[in-house]
């Protein structure tokens, strides 16, 4: 029997302000094998640390349960104690007494009963525990960067500047991301390309960065420091090491009427195109589905007249394998779709835009060559209505029911420079709240109401109408004045929801990454480890982990960045011990946990088995534990129980369930 010691933590008034600490130590003493037990303040400080490693020398312990927060929090914490003690750190249980108890109640009786209960049924566990060794895993000095935007650029030239090789993968043609497609960035109003492309080249130029355009990740198998990641390289239907990037091909190309995605669909673009004109690789793609060639085999125009012979219409997809020791997810974000809001008239009138449309028609090098202009006829509007939190904030169905974070910033960013070219067009602004918490921001939007003279209205949009006379009819609500209100507009600016890009759910699903409810990846721990996914090895970075600006995601991607580096740095990682074990007198060889089993962690194989003196070859299940997860599914699913978790095994856990029903 092990000889358990207990230690209960006050964490100040966040436990014993609702469990009587002292009675769930005298609780405590009365269970089997517990020969010490005691209460501190802060068991996680320094303080209680060594005197949970006291206990352990001088009791002589086999096992220890600290009674605390969630072992998310300092499970590890706990563990290095009892290491430095001489304690095998897989004998230390965490009950979780404050998430689990303590914040979810009100009464103390029913609170300190429940600690009790927890408590116990941990000490119930440490007696069947044993010790477990962790074992080692070499680590693949190179990273992969999922998405060629601004968080994914900057996180791999971190990587790169510390001298580990980086790919970055980046399924269009050009890496630059939604950064490229803006025409200035608040609050400075500076050029956003003249920020972003500088980044870009130097990313292109970099010796340990190699960049995968036109290309996604197909399939991610392995652990982390060891992944193994099959890269789909799309056929361009251009050589990359001909091309000179003349662009006499697209200039001749005869099919010019497909909708240009850089643009937003506000403008088109020939079927053989570079994105933008800073774009890297400075290398074209031909659109199959537009191409005359490809689609009725005559044309051949732009293999005519480029002189480099860089079209290669036989040219097919590539797949590429590559070992990685971590990924980094950059796979930024796009707008809502607008089909469920008919009452903003998106789809009616081409003079109701998205921002991110406004931002092109804006840019010099947009549809309308930077001449704010509408969209239906070309004329230069005179009263434009901006409507903030588009599929933001919503309690229904339709949209999301988070912040975006940017509208506000953004939108005052529009007004201003609006006003400021255009002094004569009067800017109309409809919130609900305005929100600027980051530095200047505040500032930045009192400038956009008190120089420029922007004009906020506190209240919701019900309804834009199209008018004969091409006009926007606004039917809105003023909420300070308390009245409701019509205007016309010549214009009108939808402050559209942001949300993940759509391929994050494949990409979580290859990488077994967590996402939440609206899609976005799920960090480790919100505070303290936030560019970390759950699943090791995988980290996070920009907004594909929640709405953030440029700052905000440029400051991610170096953190992801670092924490990349020191895996890397390491040559060595050490494994988690608690993983599944297969029994192999039990197996029937029935494949059920191999198929549940998310991380491709177990395999098959034909053994000769020893079943009391009969010696029979069958086929039993073989678990790899640098693969394994310890997620548990195979047990679960196993119909002849032969599948354990070490760590949690099924005695262990009807042992804790014991202890509960007592």
């Amino acid at each position: 029997m092990q000889r358990i010691g207990v230690f209960v933590c006050h964490c100040g008034s966040n436990i014993a302000a609702t469990v009587d600490v002292k009675r769930v130590v005298e609780e405590a003493k009365k269970e089997q094998g517990v020969v010490h037990a005691e209460d501190y303040p802060y068991m996680c400080s320094e303080a209680g640390q060594a005197l949970i490693a006291a206990a352990i020398k001088e009791k002589n312990l086999g096992g220890i349960v600290v009674c605390s927060c969630s072992p998310r929090m300092h499970e590890a914490t706990f563990r290095k104690a009892a290491e430095r003690a001489g304690l095998n750190p897989y004998m230390v249980e965490i009950a979780n007494i404050r998430e689990h108890c303590s914040w979810i109640h009100k009464d103390m009786e029913e609170a300190t009963e429940k600690a009790v209960i927890l408590a116990r049924a941990a000490i119930a566990k440490v007696h069947l525990n044993a010790h477990l060794h962790p074992g080692e895993s070499a680590v693949t000095k190179r990273a992969l960067v999922i998405g060629g935007g601004i968080a994914g650029i900057q996180t791999a030239l971190d990587i790169a500047e510390a001298g580990y090789k980086v790919d970055i993968v980046e399924k269009t043609p050009s890496i630059g991301g939604r950064m490229s497609q803006l025409d200035k960035t608040f609050p400075t109003l500076d050029c956003s390309a003249c920020i972003l492309t500088p980044k870009m080249v130097e990313a292109a130029a970099h010796e340990n960065i190699t960049i995968y355009t036109y290309s996604e990740v197909e399939k991610v198998s392995g652990f982390v420091g060891d992944f193994s990641v099959d890269i789909r390289k799309k056929a361009r239907s251009v050589d990359m090491n001909k091309c000179t990037g003349c662009g006499l091909c697209q200039e001749k190309c005869p099919s010019k009427k497909s909708l240009s995605e850089f643009n937003r669909g506000l403008g088109t673009r020939s079927a053989i195109y570079t994105p933008f004109a800073q774009a890297i690789p400075n290398v074209p793609v031909i659109d199959r589905e537009s191409c005359i060639k490809f689609k009725t085999g005559k044309c051949g125009l732009c293999e005519k007249v480029c002189q480099a012979g860089a079209i290669d219409y036989a040219q097919t997809d590539e797949i590429i394998t590559e070992k990685y020791g971590a990924i980094v997810v950059a796979t930024g974000f796009d707008t809502i779709n607008l089909d469920k809001y008919g009452e903003y008239a998106y789809h009616e009138s081409p003079d109701v835009i998205t921002s991110l449309e406004l931002e092109r028609v804006m840019n010099a090098a947009g549809p309308t060559k930077g001449h704010l202009e509408r969209l239906s006829d070309g004329k230069a509007p005179k009263e434009i209505v901006f409507i903030q939190c588009v599929g933001s904030r919503c309690d229904d169905h339709r949209g999301k029911p988070y912040c975006s974070k940017i509208c506000c910033m953004y939108t005052a960013k529009h007004a201003m420079l609006i006003r400021d070219k255009y002094p004569d067009v009067n800017v109309t602004v409809f919130y609900i709240d305005v929100r600027t918490p980051g530095k200047n921001f505040d500032e930045f939007y009192r400038r956009a109401v008190e120089e420029y003279g922007v004009n906020y209205i506190k209240g919701q949009v019900g309804k834009v109408v199209p008018q004969p006379d091409g006009s926007l009819l606004v039917q809105g609500s003023d909420l300070l004045d308390g009245k409701q209100m019509k205007m016309r507009a010549d214009m009108v600016v939808l402050a559209t929801a942001i949300e993940p890009d759509p391929s994050v759910r494949k990409i979580a699903t290859m990488l077994t990454a967590s996402i939440d409810t609206n899609n976005f990846l799920t960090e480790a721990h919100p505070k303290l480890r936030p560019v970390e996914s759950p699943t090791a090895g995988v980290f996070l970075s920009g907004v594909c982990q929640g709405p953030k600006d440029i700052p905000e995601t440029v400051s991610q991607a170096g953190a992801a960045a670092v924490k990349v580096i020191g895996l890397l740095a390491k040559d060595k990682l050490t494994t988690n011990p608690c993983t599944a074990e297969s029994d192999s007198l039990l197996c029937n060889g029935c494949s059920v946990c191999q198929n549940v089993c998310p991380y491709g962690a177990i395999s098959y194989e034909d053994k000769e088995i020893n079943d009391h003196g009969i010696r029979e070859t069958r086929r039993v299940a073989v678990v790899n534990g640098a693969l394994c997860q310890g997620c548990g599914a195979c047990t679960v699913a196993c119909p002849s129980g032969a599948m354990d978790l070490k760590g949690f095994s099924n005695r262990q856990i009807i042992a804790e369930v014991d202890a509960i029903c007592r």
